[in-house]
Formats: C-alpha cells, structure tokens, sequence
C-alpha cells in the first residue's frame, strides 16, 4: 500500500499570539537571517497576508516577494510587520554567545 504524504504548513498552527511569539523566537535565536525572514512570512500568511498588508501599507505582493527565499526584506518592513502582527522586538544579552556570533561581532567592529 502507497503512503499518501502531505506537506506541513506551519502557518496551521500559529493560531495564538504565545504560539506566533515562540516561533519568532526560535527563528531569531538562528541568527539566520533568511530563516528569520521566512519565519516572518509564515508568520504573516498565517494572519492574512491581505491583513498585514492593509495594516503596514504595503502590497501582498511586496509582501510575499520580501519573505520569499530569494527576499531581502529591509529593516523598515521587518519593523512594520511585526507591529501589524502585534509583536514587540526587544534586545537581551545571550545567555551565551555562540563562535558564529562572537565572529559577526568582531567584524562589524
């Protein structure tokens, strides 16, 4: 008998703001910016892409072209869809520092 596989949309799941917030967070805690943006696209189709859009003024269609693989999206639309999703961005010094980011660190200075 043939197994029948479907593939897992994660935005499925992100139904509550605990959900949406823990999520980000272990997006962020990647340091991968491509992955924190793809997170921030899921994140945003599970709302409504046509909502976030309405509540940044941004199109869909920038939207979903920012938080595609091949996106780059920019501080100022990071910063605006997080406040249409209701989730605040705040900086804490790590726990501990991994050698990637020690690296980064050093040479941004």
């Amino acid at each position: 008998m043939a197994r029948k596989f479907t593939v897992y949309d994660p935005a499925e799941d992100l139904t509550s703001a605990e959900a949406i917030a823990v999520f980000l967070t272990e997006a962020f805690r990647t340091e991968d910016a491509g992955y924190i943006a793809h997170a921030l696209g899921v994140v945003a189709r599970a709302k409504g892409m046509a909502e976030i859009a309405g509540r940044t003024g941004l199109s869909r269609v920038q939207l979903y072209r920012s938080f595609s693989s091949t996106g780059n999206p920019r501080l100022k639309t990071i910063l605006a869809v997080l406040s249409a999703l209701g989730v605040e961005l705040s900086a804490r010094p790590p726990a501990r520092r991994s050698p990637r980011s020690q690296r980064q660190i050093k040479r941004a200075a």
